[in-house]
């Protein structure tokens, strides 16, 4: 068995583990901060909303040698300071988009484009984007994220309890507040592909989620019944028992999408594998982290309320209390006494009883007297 599946092993026993429920104020607390970053980045720098959302103009060149910053730079100066986005399709064709533009501003754009690049008018192709699309798609996302929202709360409060429902539903919106806040800070575009990704991992997220809360729910079956663990307690073994196989699956996934985001976007220039792969990326990684720090933990915290729970704990802390002092005084009691000798007689130390009792019949003899 290899070590990672050792440890696994291990972690599902109880045999060894790690306190994430103990020190959930310090994951809170990295939460916190986290999401205030976010929301400053957000707030500051705003999104940097796609042409699909604002509106604007797409030109299609033929095959140049102009580099992509080059044209990048072009696009913006004929466009009047309107901020260019530009890709190198395949075959060294051009693809550049500028936001704001209306059907008036599109003609001498493109005119520009064409002197700048030194290719003819007729072979820059022009397609003009409403605002009115990107709007529709953004409303359609709106409403299938409150729909996902509303049938994960309801399954998971039927499935399991609404603690567990509140604590999804939270660790939920901590993952999209932080991929959202990310891309604000990067400056990424967002385009139809950033809300593919929004909406993609949320499922992911769920899923490390669920896997927690199902553990958790066997392991704490019939729980007051019993005085041995904690509710904290075995929500924190829960967390250790699929650890292994959270950041299995986690890895595994954050693979390929680092593949589409570093190799794919970096190097090949991809606009679309960005959109995506970014909005994966963060969420994977936001999810994996908040199912572990964030939801169970909240759980924990909102089960302890209960009467039954708080009774429970109690017992469980008078238990052991119980079971440390009669260790304790078994330890008293078995200390053997030193033996001590008997310093004035010089003789042996006494092992026993000092004084013996005396018997009946000192000796086998007839007793003294005579016999009737």
């Amino acid at each position: 068995m290899s070590k990672l599946g050792n440890l696994g092993a291990r972690l599902y026993r109880g045999e060894v583990g790690y306190d994430f429920i103990g020190k959930r104020k310090i994951w809170y607390g990295i939460s916190i901060l986290i999401t205030i970053t976010a929301i400053v980045g957000l707030a500051v720098r705003g999104l940097n909303m796609g042409i699909e959302f604002s509106g604007g103009a797409v030109f299609t060149t033929p095959a140049t040698s102009v580099s992509a910053t080059q044209a990048q730079h072009q696009a913006e100066s004929a466009a009047g300071g309107h901020q260019a986005v530009v890709q190198k399709l395949g075959g060294g064709s051009l693809r550049i988009q500028i936001s704001g533009l209306d059907t008036k501003q599109a003609l001498p754009v493109q005119e520009e484009l064409a002197k700048d690049l030194k290719i003819p008018v007729k072979d820059v192709n022009t397609q003009l984007v409403g605002p009115s699309w990107g709007e529709e798609i953004a409303n359609k996302a709106w409403l299938g994220l409150g729909i996902f929202m509303v049938l994960v709360v309801l399954y998971l409060a039927i499935a399991f309890e609404w603690r567990m429902a509140l604590g999804a539903l939270i660790a939920l919106i901590h993952d999209l507040t932080i991929t959202v806040g990310i891309y604000a800070l990067v400056g990424f575009e967002v385009t139809p592909g950033t809300v593919i990704g929004l909406l993609t991992i949320l499922g992911y997220s769920l899923y490390d989620t669920v896997v927690v809360f199902d553990s958790l729910k066997e392991a704490s079956k019939d729980i007051t019944k019993q005085n041995r663990f904690t509710y904290s307690e075995i929500a924190n073994r829960s967390i250790n028992s699929t650890l292994v196989r959270s950041i299995n699956t986690t890895v595994v996934a954050l693979l390929p999408v680092a593949g589409l985001l570093f190799v794919g976007g970096g190097v090949l220039g991809a606009g679309m594998l960005n959109d995506i792969s970014l909005a994966l990326f963060v969420g994977l990684a936001a999810g994996a982290y908040s199912s572990i720090f964030i939801a169970t933990p909240l759980v924990a915290d909102l089960k302890g309320r209960e009467p039954q729970i708080k009774a429970l704990a109690k017992r469980v802390k008078a238990k052991r209390a119980a079971a440390a002092a009669k260790d304790a005084s078994q330890e008293d009691t078995e200390d053997p006494a030193p033996a001590t000798a008997d310093a004035e007689d010089g003789g042996a130390a006494v092992v026993g009883p000092r004084h013996q009792p005396a018997s009946r019949n000192r000796g086998r003899g007839r007793p003294s007297g005579k016999r009737r």
